[in-house]
Formats: C-alpha cells, sequence, structure tokens
C-alpha cells in the first residue's frame, strides 16, 4: 500500500473502548503524542509515535497538531433542525414555548427552498461544533426530511431522522393524517433508509399531538422495515403528563401509551424522562430502550433534573444530548458542563472522561451506530475532530495549571464550546475548519 492511499494525523489522541474506569483506567485509550491513519475513509490503526517509529513509519507524512487533543467526532442523540431559530426564545415552559416559538416557526418548513437552506445551515453548524453524527427531528412536512437526508448525503454524514408524525393538537397547517403520514414515511424510508450513511427514525413528536390511529401506524411500519429507528418525547413536564393521562385514560402511564402500540425497543430513543415512575423505569430497561439526556434544555425550559443514577442503576441505556432548540447551545462540551450542574445538584458526579464518553462511544452505543463509529478502532468510520485546548485566554489560564489529563479534560468539559473545535473530518476528509482564533475566520468545505 503506498503512502499517498493513507492520510496520517499525529497530535495527542483520545478515545475510548469500554465504559471508562477513572481509577484504574479501564476503558481509556490515550496516547500524549499518538498517529492515526486512515485509509479511504476508515481507520487503518492508532499507535504511539514511538511504536510508529519502532515499524518504521517516517513521521514525515503527518499531518501534525502538536498542541491539539484528537477525538472522535460528537454524536448528538436528540436534537430539532427545525427549530434552530427558536433557540434562546424567552420565557416558557415547554407546552407554551411550542405553541408560542415552535408551531409557528415550523409552519415556514412547507417551504421546499426555505427547508434546503435551513438543512444545509444545521449541519453547518453541527460540523463547527464537532457533531458529526445526530439523530434528528425534521418537521411534518415530507420535504423537509428529504431536504435533510439531501444535505446529509451530500456531506456524506452518518445521520438518523424522521418525519414529524403529528395528527392532532397542533395549529391546523401543521397536521398529516394517519394516511398521509403512513405514505410519507414508506416514501421516505424506502428512499432514505440505508442509503449511503443514513438510517430513518419513525418520529411520532409526542403522544398528546398522534392519535391511536396514528400511532398504531407507527408501530406496524417499526415492524415492517428492518432496522428503523423510533424517537419521541416522554414525561418532560408534570403538565405534559397530566394531558397525555386526559388523552390516554386506559393507559397505566405515559410509557404504557407507546408500549401499546409496540414502540420501545432498542432502537427506540425518548427524550427527556426526567419524571418517569419505578415501572417505567424498568420497563425502558427490559425492552432496552433509551432515554437521551437534554440537561439544557431541562433546565432552560423548567422541566427538571435527571436522576442519572436512578436510571443507570436501573439499566437505562443513557445518551448525552443538545435538544436544539429548547436546548441553548449546539454543544456537546456545553452540554455535558450542564450535565455535570445537574448531577451535582442531586449529590451525584460526572467524572470528565465519562462524559466525554457518553458524546463518543457511549451514545454510538446508546444509538446502535458503535459498529460503524464512536472509537478508532480499525475498520470504523473516521469520523473525528482536533480540539484546541485553550482558545480564550481563559482556557489558556486554566490549561497552564492542570496537572494531569483528567484536570485537562474537566477543564475542557467545563469551559469549552464551539471555540475550542479547530477541525471537523467526515470520513477523513476536512469538513470544516476554524483557521484561527479570530472571531468569524470559519471555513466548510463541500
Amino acid at each position: 500500500m503506498s503512502s499517498q492511499d493513507i492520510s496520517a494525523f499525529r497530535a495527542r489522541i483520545l478515545h475510548f473502548t469500554d465504559v471508562p474506569d477513572p481509577a484504574t483506567g479501564r476503558g481509556v485509550d490515550y496516547y500524549e503524542d499518538g498517529v492515526l491513519l486512515v485509509e479511504h475513509g476508515r481507520v487503518k490503526s492508532i499507535a504511539s509515535v514511538e511504536t510508529m517509529i519502532e515499524q518504521g513509519f517516517d513521521l514525515a507524512q503527518c499531518q501534525y497538531f502538536p498542541e491539539h487533543l484528537l477525538m472522535p467526532g460528537f454524536i448528538d442523540s436528540h436534537i430539532h433542525y427545525a427549530q434552530t431559530d427558536v433557540i434562546a426564545s424567552y420565557g416558557e415552559q415547554l407546552l407554551d414555548w411550542l405553541n408560542d416559538y415552535t408551531f409557528p416557526t415550523e409552519l415556514q418548513f412547507a417551504d421546499k427552498g426555505f427547508a434546503a437552506q435551513a438543512a444545509d445551515q444545521f449541519l453547518k453548524l453541527l460540523l463547527e461544533n464537532g457533531t458529526t453524527s445526530a439523530m434528528v427531528y425534521t418537521t411534518v412536512f415530507a420535504q423537509s426530511t428529504e431536504a435533510f437526508f439531501k444535505a446529509a448525503a451530500k456531506r456524506n454524514l452518518r445521520m438518523i431522522a424522521g418525519k414529524v408524525m403529528m395528527d392532532r393538537n397542533a395549529p391546523e397547517t401543521l397536521l398529516d393524517t394517519p394516511e398521509t403520514s403512513e405514505r410519507d414515511c414508506r416514501a421516505l424510508i424506502e428512499g432514505w433508509h440505508h442509503t449511503k450513511r443514513l438510517h430513518y427514525a419513525l418520529t411520532p413528536r409526542f403522544a398528546p399531538t398522534s392519535s391511536p390511529v396514528q400511532l398504531k401506524i407507527t408501530g406496524q411500519l417499526y415492524r415492517d422495515y428492518p432496522g428503523l429507528y423510533m424517537q419521541t418525547h416522554l414525561s418532560e413536564n408534570p403538565q405534559e403528563i397530566a394531558w397525555v393521562k386526559s388523552l390516554y385514560p386506559d393507559a397505566t402511564d405515559y410509557l404504557d401509551v407507546y408500549d401499546r402500540f409496540g414502540l420501545l425497543g432498542q432502537r427506540s430513543i425518548f427524550g427527556h424522562g426526567l419524571h418517569l415512575s419505578d415501572r417505567e423505569v424498568a420497563r425502558l430497561a427490559q425492552t432496552q430502550s433509551g432515554i437521551a439526556f437534554c440537561p439544557t434544555s431541562n433546565l432552560f425550559l423548567g422541566s427538571g433534573l435527571l436522576d442519572v443514577q436512578r436510571l443507570e442503576d436501573a439499566g437505562v441505556r443513557l445518551s448525552i444530548a443538545t435538544d436544539v432548540g429548547g436546548g441553548t447551545s449546539f454543544s456537546l462540551l456545553r452540554t455535558l458542563a450542564e450535565a455535570y450542574k445537574v448531577l451535582q445538584l442531586q449529590g451525584q458526579n460526572l467524572h470528565p472522561l465519562k462524559g466525554l464518553y457518553m458524546a463518543t462511544l457511549g451514545n454510538a452505543r446508546a444509538l446502535q451506530l458503535d459498529a460503524y463509529v464512536g472509537n478508532f478502532a480499525p475498520g470504523k468510520e473516521a469520523d473525528f475532530i482536533l480540539l484546541d485546548l485553550a482558545p480564550t485566554l481563559l482556557q489558556q489560564n486554566r490549561q497552564q495549571k492542570t496537572t494531569d489529563l483528567n484536570e485537562t479534560l474537566f477543564a475542557l468539559m467545563m469551559l469549552g464550546d464551539e471555540q475550542n473545535i479547530a477541525r471537523t473530518y467526515v470520513m477523513g476528509k476536512l469538513a470544516f475548519r476554524r483557521s484561527s482564533r479570530a472571531q468569524g475566520d470559519l471555513q466548510w468545505m463541500e
């Protein structure tokens, strides 16, 4: 194999092989000076510089980033591409926020041109923040989902997305019907699911906006197409839970609404899960269904604090998510900082190794994507980021005083944001570059 067939990157390198144990270092693979080899868009190998020299590798082949940390690309398990424009909208909790901000904004996605432009902008924002894969809600309009998939395919991104299904309790111009929803979903699934690096997720917005007939159709679609995902919202807000009880009085609880229609399983991701009964927690674990932890959204909308320890002790699969636009940042670093604070308020803790694991391999596992992405195991797709550990004066000052890797990573997790993302690579190719620390000096590659 000639050197022209391989790209080599030299930097500090961190990735995870399993859930990290900070005490023993198990699950953590770190190179103070390492080399990542990428061949045809996939990981060929990683090793220390010393090992590469011993093997006769010519270090002159490397792109060298001595001041940077190289990691797998971040993965976001719950985000709304149509809500970019409502981020940081003032003063409401969940249900009023939907009616006052989200629904009016999503109406604009009836326009194909608007949807295409918004999809391109959304993906640029993900790449600027070092996010290379995500589980994405589009809108009720099928063309908005089509626009998203086209934009993601153009950039060769591994993405999961689906058309919002919503046939009641929303503005009439935003509603589909069970019949049109099924038709549109089948067309989108057959056109995009497993095309290039794309996957389809059935996406009933949440139980109040889907009739029993629509949820029954969703369950049938879930059974009809192997490998589909399912995403929706669960127990985010006490008023929402009371509303669900009034709409589905025969259901045991909120989760049971979805369970009755066959919507639980390994590829089912429920956003939030803040106010769950013991029965619901046990059922989530039993069915291997996942909860997406959305700390910035939960704090911003006043929804509550997720009891992470309770879910983990029960064996519920947990992932970390920005939930833009209820969430207040596209940055998973900022999201992890808020997650740390949410846990602190409950007498719990988030170690930086655990946080960065969640944003990479942990989320890949939660989304059943770990066969493709999440770490640098040989053969995996080479989606990765270069992190500038000190892009601001404050971070420079703090990082100069760190004494070990854990301190370095904790300062990154607590103070970091999109400014720390120097470069983002997709399948080994440069997709985003922050050319310098000068504000606004950004470049996306087509």
